[in-house]
């Protein structure tokens, strides 16, 4: 079972409450402002997504700039919408389409990757994977040396 999303049902309960306690206190007035007011919120957000997803249309699938500084700046609960602000770029999808969890990569020039899992469309797990640590890592077991577990 999938967990609720109070969002859904807390936000136009919200604008109800706000519609009727606008007509309580000024009565028709208040409700037009009110109204004015909630499709103002609407229409900037619906801006904010649709410059959002026109600068991810400019750049390939699943490209960012830098794995490594994506990950620093990737926070638990951070909305699908946000790391792909942050990005400039749609994520290329790794699970099966329609599915829950949904798993998105990020990919950089050096092979570098951040895979981020998304469930209910917040962030739920991310993960860095650079080759250079894997070659190293192998190279070191294949030596017999030690292995540095700081960069693992």
């Amino acid at each position: 079972m999938m967990p609720m999303n109070f969002q859904k049902i807390l936000i136009p309960v919200a604008g109800v409450v706000v519609v009727v306690l606008a007509y309580r206190f000024h009565g028709w007035a208040g409700v037009a402002a009110a109204a004015t007011a909630i499709v103002m919120w609407v229409l900037l957000h619906f801006t904010r997504m649709m410059k959002v997803l026109k600068r991810a249309a400019n750049r390939p699938i699943g490209h960012v700039d830098s794995a490594v500084m994506l990950n620093a700046k990737l926070r638990p609960a951070m909305t699908l919408m946000h790391v792909v602000a942050m990005t400039r770029a749609l994520g290329a999808l790794q699970s099966a389409k329609g599915e829950q969890p949904e798993i998105f990569r990020w990919t950089d020039g050096g092979a570098s990757h951040v895979t981020c899992t998304f469930v209910g469309g917040k962030l739920a797990h991310h993960e860095l994977f650079r080759p250079g640590e894997q070659v190293a890592k192998a190279t070191a077991e294949a030596a017999g040396g030690p292995v540095d577990r700081a960069t693992s």
